[in-house]
């Protein structure tokens, strides 16, 4: 019996469109020098939306619940935005800024006498999503093409 495939593998280089699936692929690979901040984004979301329920602070401050409910459900669709279409989202990097910067001052505006520890996780949640936004940003501003 006569073996009908090849025993070696053709070279790929000879291929007609070698040149632009190179291109292609490295384009594709070249957004994605933030990937490890994706991850931390989308359990920065993940943590802000279960964050009431975890410091037992639904029945004291039902307002800030649902607020940070929302806001982290909203973190979690920006990460995955940040994870589906690089190229596009990162530009909201500025409003995840705004996001964090909300979040700071949201127990004093949304909640009623917050405590301590109310303050302390918005403030941390707030930190970390300025930091991850900025870092975020920053990748944009570099990766945009200067005339």
């Amino acid at each position: 019996m006569t073996n009908i495939s090849p025993t070696t593998r053709g070279d790929i280089t000879t291929h007609p469109d070698a040149s632009e699936m190179r291109d292609r692929y490295a384009r594709m690979l070249g957004g994605r020098d933030v990937a490890l901040v994706d991850g931390p984004v989308f359990l920065l979301g993940l943590y802000c939306a279960v964050s009431p329920w975890i410091l037992h602070y639904t029945t004291s401050q039902p307002d800030l619940v649902t607020h940070n409910l929302i806001v982290g459900v909203a973190i979690c669709l920006l990460a995955l935005g940040f994870t589906r279409a690089p190229e596009r989202m990162y530009g909201l990097s500025w409003a995840f800024c705004a996001i964090g910067a909300w979040m700071v001052v949201a127990p004093w505006v949304v909640g009623e006498s917050p405590d301590a520890g109310v303050i302390l996780n918005n403030v941390i949640i707030g930190g970390l999503a300025v930091v991850l936004g900025l870092m975020c940003a920053g990748t944009a501003a570099k990766r945009t093409p200067q005339p």
